[in-house]
């Protein structure tokens, strides 16, 4: 008689689903294990597999049908010498979803049935799951129809190999580290940023000797015991990326749909790892402060960001931000833009390296910086404009304190 291919429970709390797709059409052989349909639920999307072999009789549920409860028949199968007029026999009544099988439920036999040519039997979403976690078919007890291994199977094997059961599973080991909330948002906006703004990338070497003997000669300066000081590397780089911006306002932006919004306030967002992940919380009006409020505003947000404890109100916002690597001795990079700013300036190791100077080959320290730049907000000749002017500040740091700002 004909067999009918029920909506499923994907879950223990799954009562009803949207038939996403039908993968098989009607008029199509069917053997056990092949995916017929695509199921979405409120947490993923899965196959449903049929475990008998036949024809795909009759759709019963277009594809696209949302609310369909769990165990209605959505298809019929017609089995070898039935016809089309075996399709109106009546279905089975709706049963409530049953409950997960027990690993007790499993069949006695230690090993999954196995064709004559020795392939193991198991579904496609079975195989899949299985590679994906780096699991041996081989090795894992199947609980489907003659013995198949199914979903449920591999996913008891994860979770015994995972709970550190000796013997599971044979394989790559691994753990697995849960997703923190501010990671898992961490990763949604990374993505969406990657994926929605078109960058595009501007790279300039900047020869930085003068602003590290100037760097010497002010930390030299500094006072001992009550506002001691020690001006880093990276907080000259926030100043001239300060100015750089207040030279060419254009790449403090933002996109919108309905307008590039520039901003009126030098906001600087700083890259600081966490280990929660990665955050950028905000100096504010960057161009209004000297070196020290700098560099003491940078080091009081890095330790409480590093701690969580920021306020909301400290890494929100900010028109452009700085992600330097150089003190991991990283030589370049490109960084992914802080949506919904316009550019990202990825800052790479000083280092010493052979340039032409004059006529002649010489050594300089050289500090290798990447801009990531939104195309639909900053053209390349303002990206530019702005590169060149951050590389004028730092090669030729006096300027900055030319501006009327003092350490």
């Amino acid at each position: 008689m004909p067999i009918h291919i029920l909506m499923p429970a994907l879950s223990p709390t799954m009562s009803e689903g949207k038939l996403a797709k039908w993968l098989k059409r009607e008029g199509d052989a069917v053997a056990s294990g092949d995916a017929v349909a695509e199921i979405e639920t409120d947490k993923a999307t899965m196959e449903v597999e049929v475990f008998d072999d036949g024809v795909l009789g009759k759709i019963l549920v277009a594809a696209g049908t949302e609310g369909v409860a769990v165990n209605t028949p959505i298809a019929v199968i017609l089995e070898e010498g039935e016809d089309a007029s075996a399709i109106d026999a009546p279905p089975p009544p709706p049963q409530p979803p049953l409950p997960q099988p027990q690993a007790a439920a499993a069949p006695p036999s230690r090993e999954p049935e196995r064709a004559k040519n020795g392939r193991v039997f198991a579904s496609p979403l079975a195989r899949r799951l299985a590679h994906e976690a780096g699991l041996d078919l081989t090795a894992i007890t199947g609980s489907g129809p003659r013995r198949r291994i199914v979903k449920r199977d591999v996913e008891k094997a994860r979770e015994m190999a995972r709970s550190g059961v000796a013997a599971a599973v044979p394989g790559q080991a691994y753990t697995e580290v849960p997703h923190t909330t501010m990671r898992k948002v961490i990763a949604k906006r990374l993505a969406e940023a990657k994926r929605a703004i078109p960058h595009f990338y501007l790279t300039a070497d900047c020869r930085i000797d003068k602003l590290l003997e100037m760097r010497k000669v002010i930390n030299a300066k500094a006072p001992q015991g009550e506002g001691a000081y020690k001006l880093s590397l990276n907080d000259f780089v926030v100043k001239a990326v300060a100015y750089a911006l207040k030279e060419v306002p254009e790449a403090n932006a933002s996109w919108n749909d309905d307008a590039v919004r520039l901003y009126n306030s030098l906001d600087i967002a700083i890259a600081v790892a966490t280990p929660g992940g990665l955050i950028a919380p905000v100096v504010r009006a960057a161009d209004a402060k000297g070196f020290v409020e700098i560099s003491n505003e940078i080091k009081d947000l890095a330790a409480r960001a590093r701690e969580g404890k920021l306020a909301p109100e400290e890494y929100r916002g900010g028109g452009f931000t700085i992600s330097n690597l150089g003190m991991y001795g990283i030589k370049a990079f490109s960084a992914i833009i802080n949506s919904p700013q316009s550019c990202i300036l990825a800052v790479g190791a000083a280092e010493r390296r052979p340039v032409v100077i004059g006529e002649a080959l010489g050594v300089a320290t050289v500090m290798t910086c990447t801009l990531s730049v939104d195309h639909r907000s900053v053209d390349g000749a303002v990206a530019a404009n702005f590169l060149a002017a951050f590389k004028g500040y730092v090669e030729e740091p006096l300027t900055m304190l030319l501006q009327g700002q003092t350490p």
